[in-house]
């Protein structure tokens, strides 16, 4: 067993030392437990039988492309140097709020142990957008996560709100997005993205109620997109095809202008969005108008 009883910091509270000796028990081994040198919180440093370990539910999808990069490049280097962030949400399991790809590389290599900076508190699983650093977010990834944890948050703490886990979430717009993107993988995210995060705001309430408000929101955003879909068919049946079209008749049709000073609500914003969409006059389109404004970065892009 690791010498993981003398600890220069004095002694940790219970459920750090409890923590310590469940991942002994697990068929762990316990490095050191320790006060990280932010916030004085007590963490475990730890290698952790990698059976045992599951990313969180939170977590975006992985990539594999970057699943098979970073398993050569461990394998090629012939070691491990970057621990995971881990949890323990009941006794015998562990997650990785952070280094998923990194747990499955080492499954791809048949390790038998993960190294891992163990938290105490399992509910820092909620900070998984800070604390995953891994690999990039893209808009979709990041706003699948925020849905998935705004569902975990509807069942652990209903009765919190939106306004409770603001740090967590970054911005309410990927919330309505998460919920987009759910049922749709291919929605066209980074076109509405502009105009989202200039009316969505953080709701009030608890997460029960606000989820089905933000059902309402979502579903007005998809009722524009599909206003959409329908115009940009009829551009490309013109003969005018460019990835910017979404976004050259989005800027052209939202109700935000630059020059205003009070916007309107949410609601208002994207039913007068559909109706311009709709009254747009695609006879007008020029293929040159829309490469220019791509070129120049229109507002509506992403």
């Amino acid at each position: 067993m690791a010498n993981w009883t003398t600890f220069p910091q004095g002694d940790p509270p219970r459920a750090a030392q409890e923590l310590a000796a469940r991942v002994e028990s697990d068929g762990g081994h316990v490095l050191a437990v320790y006060r990280e040198p932010v916030g004085d919180h007590w963490q475990i440093f730890c290698l952790l039988p990698l059976a045992r370990v599951e990313a969180s539910p939170y977590q975006r999808d992985l990539s594999p492309t970057h699943v098979k990069r970073l398993t050569e490049a461990v394998k090629k280097l012939d070691r491990f140097i970057d621990p995971v962030v881990a949890l323990s949400p009941q006794p015998g399991v562990y997650w990785t709020p952070n280094g998923n790809h990194r747990r499955t590389a080492l499954v791809k290599l048949k390790a038998d142990y993960l190294p891992a900076i163990l938290v105490v508190e399992p509910e820092v699983g909620y900070q998984i957008l800070p604390l995953n650093t891994e690999k990039a977010h893209n808009l979709k990834e990041k706003s699948l996560e925020v849905i998935r944890m705004y569902r975990g948050l509807v069942a652990d703490e209903p009765s919190s709100g939106e306004e409770d886990y603001a740090f967590q979430f970054e911005a309410p717009h990927f919330i309505t997005l998460g919920l987009l993107y759910e049922k749709n993988k291919r929605f066209a995210g980074g076109a509405f993205a502009p105009i989202l995060r200039r009316v969505d705001k953080f709701l009030k309430g608890r997460f029960p109620k606000t989820l089905e408000e933000r059902e309402e929101r979502a579903e007005l955003v998809r009722a524009a997109d599909e206003a959409l879909v329908g115009v940009v068919a009829k551009i490309k049946k013109r003969g005018i095809n460019h990835p910017y079209v979404k976004n050259f008749v989005l800027a052209r049709t939202t109700p935000l202008t630059r020059e205003r000073k009070t916007l309107p609500s949410f609601d208002q914003t994207f039913k007068r969005l559909v109706d311009n969409i709709e009254s747009f006059d695609v006879a007008k389109v020029r293929y040159e108008d829309i490469q220019r404004s791509a070129i120049m970065g229109a507002p509506a892009a992403g």
